[in-house]
């Protein structure tokens, strides 16, 4: 999301946002001398939230919770706060004040009502200039937004790439495919100008290619491949293994990823998708501490395993990233362990052979 900041000494007004490489910033405006400076900062602040509710209609889709069109459903929900994009400029301009009885109304919806907020802080001021300017940018944010949903992360809408996505965008899985054929092991512009999620998929696709390269190579199973690296240089091994089994099992990379990150999301939010593995890997353990005379070391490192999600929940989709590029690098060592060279050019030969589905 954009954050937003106030400089005392010049006035300014100041939006920044990431970009994979670092932060990027501009001055959206410069406030009246008469602004107090903690008026200021609630503006600041109530910017910073109206992006923050925004931008989690592109992180949290309606598409990838159901059917929208069932009333007071989580994908009912999603879409109506979405919708509210529409009225957002028209509350930075006209927000709901008090009354004469010093009642207010407050709307249902966290992205409109993060609006009139701004417009009520801006109507404090008093300054019509700097009404517009407000105007003009809160446009600029959604646009951002409405770019990103589209697979275009160009200007502003670059800091997708900082973010997880609970749905796929298939111009930038195509996109992050292409970077992964010109360099298998992977590259920095993946993480800086592609949706996370969607060069995930693209990854998962291309681990499963060069894992089967390597196995041929090994003379071992293709889930096994990265579990082989491990011996050869510490790999993140339980992630990318994980991935592995779904994909030879007959899952699509798309059905893998989504599966995944959707679970770290529910997990930032204290929720659980499925409690049934919850229940299952509980079991596992207990399994094992029926098994095992453990001491209390044993114990704490067998309960230390336990894992709510396999990913990092503030940051899930760049993290799943991450771990398949790791284990692409595992089938690469393990590969050179057989053949001095040829790794790329073999997993590019193994992709033109099979049509491995993307979506």
């Amino acid at each position: 999301m954009t954050r937003y900041a106030y400089e005392p000494k010049s006035g300014a007004l100041i939006a920044s946002w990431g970009t994979g490489r670092g932060d990027t910033a501009e001055t959206i405006a410069t406030l009246p001398k008469t602004v107090e400076p903690e008026v200021a900062l609630v503006l600041a602040a109530a910017l910073t939230k109206l992006s923050e509710f925004q931008w989690r209609t592109y992180t949290h889709p309606a598409s990838a919770a159901g059917d929208s069109e069932v009333p007071n459903s989580v994908a009912w929900h999603r879409a109506e706060e979405r919708n509210r994009f529409a009225e957002v400029e028209g509350a930075v301009r006209g927000p709901n004040l008090p009354d004469d009885d010093g009642l207010m109304a407050v709307s249902y919806s966290v992205v409109e009502e993060a609006a009139h907020r701004i417009g009520r802080v801006a109507h404090l001021i008093g300054d019509a200039e700097l009404i517009e300017l407000l105007a003009a940018e809160v446009r600029t944010e959604q646009a951002a937004i409405e770019a990103a949903e589209l697979g275009d992360l160009s200007g502003r809408a670059r800091q997708a790439v900082e973010l997880s996505r609970a749905d796929i965008s298939p111009v930038q899985v195509f996109a992050a495919d292409a970077l992964l054929r010109a360099d298998p092991l992977g590259s920095i512009d993946l993480f800086t100008d592609i949706d996370p999620a969607a060069a995930a998929v693209a990854a998962a696709r291309w681990l499963h290619l060069a894992a089967q390269v390597t196995a041929e190579a090994a003379s071992v199973h293709p889930v096994h491949v990265v579990a082989e690296a491990d011996n050869l240089e510490a790999l993140q091994v339980e992630t990318p293994t994980l991935v592995l089994e779904r994909l030879c099992a007959g899952e699509s990379p798309t059905e893998v990823v989504v599966d995944l990150i959707a679970d770290a999301l529910a997990a930032a939010e204290g929720r659980v998708r499925n409690p049934a593995r919850i229940v299952e890997a509980a079991e596992a353990i207990e399994r094992r501490m029926r098994g095992d005379e453990l001491d209390e070391d044993g114990l704490a490192a067998l309960t230390d395993e336990f894992r709510i999600c396999r990913l990092d929940p503030s940051r899930p989709a760049v993290d799943l990233l991450e771990d398949l590029l790791d284990g692409i690098r595992g089938c690469w060592l393990l590969y050179r362990e057989e053949h001095d060279s040829g790794f790329e050019e073999a997993v590019r030969a193994e992709g033109d052979k099979q049509s491995s589905p993307l979506l």
